[in-house]
């Protein structure tokens, strides 16, 4: 193992009117093979989301979401999808759907702490901007 590993990532995008193409980002999902590890986090920032579209259900979402999870983390409270090794349950969660959760192209970094990672990664790309402007 090397000080730092090579991992995958994606933005969880919600998308509630597919057709529209339209979308917030509400999460990451994160592969660090080498280090046998996915992680995922998310944030439904309910007044941004109601304000884009007041008909989305957020409940269903959280639920969506929480499947997510346990794929993620692998097991049988994963389902069938849950049960498969790492990288399979990673490339299912990241493939390319026409749903209300979608998931980016999967990028790529290094990182020897995937966990603090996944953290930087939800302040770079999901967490509402503070209120300073880009230098």
């Amino acid at each position: 193992m090397h000080d730092k590993d090579i991992y995958e990532y994606a933005i969880i995008r919600l998308v509630p009117r597919v057709e529209r193409g339209e979308f917030i980002n509400i999460g990451v999902i994160l592969l660090a093979k080498y280090r046998d590890y996915i992680g995922m986090r998310y944030h439904l920032d309910k007044d941004r989301i109601t304000a884009l579209w007041p008909e989305v259900d957020l409940e269903l979402i959280s639920s969506y979401l929480a499947a997510w999870e346990r794929v993620a983390a692998g097991g049988a409270d994963g389902g069938k999808i849950g049960e498969r090794d790492l990288r399979f349950r990673y490339r299912w969660l990241t493939a390319n759907r026409s749903t209300i959760l979608q998931a980016s192209p999967v990028h790529v970094g290094r990182s020897s702490d995937p966990e603090r990672t996944v953290e930087e990664l939800m302040d770079r790309y999901v967490l509402p901007i503070d209120s300073n402007p880009i230098k």
